[in-house]
């Protein structure tokens, strides 16, 4: 059974200040829960940089290319049709659906994309049930320790109270 050991601060320089003590004490299964972005959490975190830049450009050129030759097998392979003397091939004419095709294929997967990093559908989190935490979203700086062994969360629980938490809450998976 996982636990949460949550710390409220007022600031989110305190917020920096503990994540950085916490780093450097060793812990590093650590999240932070803020109102606003905060300038160098995510270095203090270490988060990986996202890949869904890189998810939505292959998307939308795998989306061109494939409108593209379905447009070209179309015109030129399975039913050609010679009207009017014009190329069977008419580039200009196939870039309008290409575009469209590149931009709807690139906004879908980043949609899914989007879903799949974040976990979803599961949408609670034990971290959720503590009634104080809904201050994340008006004007609390939370962090969070994730602990495997029950046996540390006091241990966890003091070192954020020795780094000026507000607050201190423990909460458990199945709890």
């Amino acid at each position: 059974m996982k636990h949460w050991v949550l710390g409220e601060f007022r600031s989110p320089e305190g917020l920096l200040e503990a994540a950085r003590a916490l780093r450097e004490r060793g812990l590093v299964m650590l999240d932070a829960h803020t109102p606003f972005p905060v300038e160098g959490l995510a270095e203090v975190l270490e988060l990986k940089p996202s890949r869904l830049p890189a998810l939505g450009l292959l998307a939308g050129l795998s989306g061109a290319v494939g409108a593209y030759l379905m447009q070209w097998f179309t015109q030129r392979v399975d039913w050609p049709l010679d009207i009017g003397g014009r190329p069977l091939h008419s580039a200009p004419a196939f870039i309008p659906i290409t575009f469209e095709t590149a931009v709807l294929s690139a906004a879908g997967a980043v949609f899914l994309g989007v879903f799949v990093a974040c976990g979803l559908p599961r949408v609670t989190h034990p971290v959720f049930e503590l009634e104080s935490f809904r201050s994340a979203s008006v004007d609390g700086f939370w962090v969070s320790v994730a602990v495997d062994e029950a046996s540390q969360l006091d241990a966890v629980s003091e070192t954020l109270r020795s780094l000026g938490a507000a607050q201190v809450s423990q909460v458990g998976e199945g709890a």
